[in-house]
């Protein structure tokens, strides 16, 4: 703007950090006291609530804007920035939205909207609050409030007394070129830990970055910050020996530099600040191995014979840790039914099972339901359709930028095709599988990292090899080794023609290799057109040697079966494994099982562990903290798809066949093959489904949050599909039967394979009575459906 260098501007700018705490403050205030509201909208907490309202809104739209002001003028710029101020935008949008919905409501009585009201109040406090920890990841790092949590306590860090100048000193002073790769790994380590929080693609202070050679020696809008030999003259050198409460030192926020540290950075600027070209520089991160491995397996003890459960009991031994008790069959059947085939087994079933006295009859069942090959493939779809971003509407299919692939995918798993054609058969596609590789083509202006190319490399490492490259296809990674130009040789693989590389979408004239991400697999002919470069690519990938790819899928599998992968997060294979004996033999026992998928399901469903209690945890984030301890099971909540499939076995159809975008039976001639209701992995995304956690498919998702959410908590309380279904059921109970504790028991045995209890009962007969109308028993229906017994996965 004109006047950016303004004082006035500058001043107004810094008062953002002050006003952006008012309005977060407010609106959770509000939103809170109007969860108290509910059922009694004019309480006497209105005029506080709306007062609240009033100035939450309107200072978080003044607090957008002298958030742009600051990042003008005092010149910071980053990808963090960039999330920070994207949200900003978003939530001062959302502010006016709703403040016209709030107007609507309050000043022209519109009491119908009260329901869109309270949604959009939750909605903008949420965003408003997601804006200003962004914000205080800005000022304050990344990390800054995770780092106080208990179970980050262990986080491995580097020790600087460590560093021991003497050890680089050689005849004559000069450092050999050994010492050199070692003495750049310690400067970039140095550099990681107290400097990047600053100065990095996440956030630019003074136009510096410290996080590549180029940059480092470039320096900042002050000029170099190194001069090679010379550290008395070096900028970097005087700022980080400046008193801790000096304007000008680096690092301006949190601990100064020990003298360790200074000494080193000191040292190397002396020697010349060498930084080799070219080098493979020690990493600071953690490099899973590419190849395989098959340890030996444990011995037999403890009457275990189950793989899996030699390994874990050799895990529970090095822990000191004790099994967890085992499982009823009531626990056991339902568990394996939502796992296998997504359904709850009936009453009937669960009666059958019980009277079943052969000594392995949770194996045969097992095995039964994995050959249930249509439920098999419904409920599985659901998976397979997050993990490969396929779905039945959406961005893309209106512009014909997107092809579907759910006949295709819903084959594959029917047939129980061998993971590794599985896998082939996506790399280097007909048209019925296509759609994965081929990503989403955006209508408009697309940047150089969402480019289709660029899509695929993306995806494919994602799912496939779980390694995260969205970082490296706009700049080098600062998560990870991979390098921008290593993106680009992989997305290449995947172009027509030759892609010119952009660095943060700015192209550099530099034209892209055509490599694999790992030179052990093989080489891409890069003269080759693009079907051929595809078949190659699909069968390098998918060779043994390739542990990786196989690691994945089976850390895949495991978190489905018990709730948290052997890696977490599932997209990190590089993350370290609870067990890394567990994990390399699985994945080598599943390649020399024919890549059978089923089979990996059976491995881990008939094992002690699987059948073994499971456990809660008091927040998602132990689950992939650095000190985790696998105890056993991770409970889990019914997924939406679960959840809809179960309300529509138990009381009536949540979506109706009309509904159903693929259906497997359409050409069937027999018409009792039909289902008895459309599965919910069947039908287009909706506001049910969302609220219930099911993506938004236009971007991979591998992990679904099994927490409750407020949104999931208002969809099944105020939600019009569920409330629709459970009156239609609710007036065929009520035909069907005539007495209200007849329909307490029978519901209890449908819906959790059990009678009441004497407690239960009482209340049950209490609320219905002796002949309940329909909307007793409705609201009978929505109290059991709420309870963590049927919701959750024990």
């Amino acid at each position: 703007m004109i006047l950016e260098n303004f004082w006035l501007w500058q001043f107004l700018g810094r008062l953002h950090p002050l006003v952006v705490h008012f309005p977060i403050g407010l609106l959770v205030f509000a939103a809170l006291l109007e969860i108290f509201t509910i059922g009694n909208y004019q309480s006497k907490l209105r005029p506080g609530i709306n007062a609240l309202i009033l100035g939450g809104a309107i200072s978080s739209l003044i607090a957008a804007v002298l958030g742009w002001q600051l990042a003008i003028n005092d010149k910071i710029t980053g990808e963090l920035l960039e999330k920070h101020q994207l949200l900003g935008f978003i939530s001062a949008a959302f502010s006016l939205v709703f403040l016209w919905i709030w107007n609507q409501v309050e000043n022209k009585k519109r009491l119908d909207q009260i329901r869109l009201y309270r949604a959009a109040l939750f909605i903008t406090t949420i965003s408003i609050s997601i804006t200003g920890h962004l914000g205080a990841s800005l000022t304050h790092g990344e990390d800054y409030l995770t780092s106080t949590l208990p179970w980050n306590d262990s986080n491995p860090t580097y020790n600087p007394i460590e560093f021991n100048i003497a050890s680089y000193e050689s005849t004559g002073g000069v450092l050999s070129p050994e010492a050199e790769l070692k003495l750049v790994g310690e400067v970039r380590m140095i550099l990681a830990h107290n400097c990047y929080k600053c100065h990095s693609g996440a956030k630019i202070e003074g136009d510096l970055r410290l996080d590549s050679k180029e940059l480092v020696f470039k320096g900042g809008e002050s000029g170099p910050v190194i001069l090679p030999g010379n550290p008395q003259k070096s900028e970097l050198i005087r700022r980080i020996n400046l008193p801790k409460n000096h304007k000008d030192v680096m690092p301006s926020k949190g601990n100064p530099l020990s003298k360790e540290e200074i000494s080193l950075l000191n040292f190397w600027i002396e020697k010349g600040a060498p930084w080799p070209d070219g080098a493979a520089q020690p990493s600071i991160y953690r490099v899973a191995e590419l190849a395989p491995r098959k340890p030996k397996l444990p011995k037999v003890s403890n009457g275990l014979n189950n793989p899996v459960d030699l390994w874990v009991n050799d895990y529970f031994t090095q822990k000191n840790l004790t099994w967890p008790t085992g499982i009823d069959d009531r626990t056991f059947l339902r568990r394996i039914y939502l796992d296998v085939i997504g359904l709850l087994p009936s009453p009937e079933e669960l009666e059958n099972f019980s009277n079943d006295t052969r000594p392995d009859k949770r194996e045969i069942w097992i095995r039964e339901l994995l050959e249930r090959n249509d439920d098999y493939a419904m409920h599985w779809l659901t998976f397979w359709n997050d993990n490969l971003r396929n779905d039945y509407t959406g961005t893309g299919y209106i512009t014909n930028g997107r092809y579907n692939i759910t006949n295709w995918l819903y084959s594959s798993l029917k047939n129980n095709k061998p993971y590794d054609t599985f896998v082939k058969e996506l790399l280097n596609p007909d048209e019925s599988s296509k759609g994965f590789i081929e990503g989403i083509r955006w209508r408009g202006t697309v940047n150089a990292s969402q480019r289709t190319e660029m899509q695929a490399a993306q995806n494919v490492g994602q799912v496939i090899l779980g390694l995260n490259l969205k970082c490296a296809s706009c700049h080098d990674s600062f998560i990870s080794d991979w390098k921008l130009e290593e993106a680009y040789a992989f997305a290449n693989i995947f172009a027509d023609t030759t892609l010119e590389v952009s660095r943060c979408e700015q192209p550099t004239g530099q034209l892209a290799s055509t490599k694999i991400l790992w030179e052990e697999l093989g080489e891409i002919d890069s003269l080759a057109s693009r079907s051929e470069k595809l078949r190659q690519l699909s069968e390098k990938l998918v060779q043994p040697a390739n542990g990786r790819m196989y690691r994945t899928i089976v850390n895949r599998i495991w978190k489905q079966m018990m709730g948290r992968g052997l890696v977490e997060p599932v997209d990190e294979m590089d993350n370290e494994p609870w067990s890394q004996d567990l994990l390399d033999w699985l994945a080598v026992e599943f390649v020399d099982n024919n890549y059978d998928l089923k089979e990996l399901i059976y491995l881990i469903a008939t094992s002690k562990i699987y059948q073994s209690a499971s456990f809660g945890v008091k927040s998602p984030d132990l689950l992939v903290s650095d000190d985790y301890l696998f105890t056993g099971m991770t409970r889990r909540r019914l997924t939406a798809e679960q959840f809809s499939d179960a309300v529509s076995q138990i009381i009536s159809p949540v979506f109706a066949k009309g509904e159903l975008k693929y259906n497997p039976f359409q050409l069937a001639k027999n018409e009792e093959i039909q289902p008895e209701f459309a599965r919910a992995s069947l039908v287009a995304n909706n506001s049910f489904l969302t609220a219930l956690g099911r993506p938004n498919r236009e971007i991979v998702s591998t992990s679904r949050d099994s927490q409750a959410s407020l949104l999931q908590s208002l969809e099944l309380s105020n939600g019009e599909r569920l409330f629709t279904v459970l009156e239609k059921g609710a007036a065929e109970w009520s035909n069907q039967y005539l007495s209200g504790e007849v329909i307490a028991e029978e519901f209890y045995r449908k819906a959790l394979l059990r009678k009441p209890n004497q407690k239960e009962l009482k209340i049950a007969k209490e609320a219905l009575g002796n002949r309940p109308d329909p909307e007793q028993i409705q609201d009978f229906f929505w109290a059991v459906l709420l309870l963590p017994e049927f919701q959750i996965i024990y």
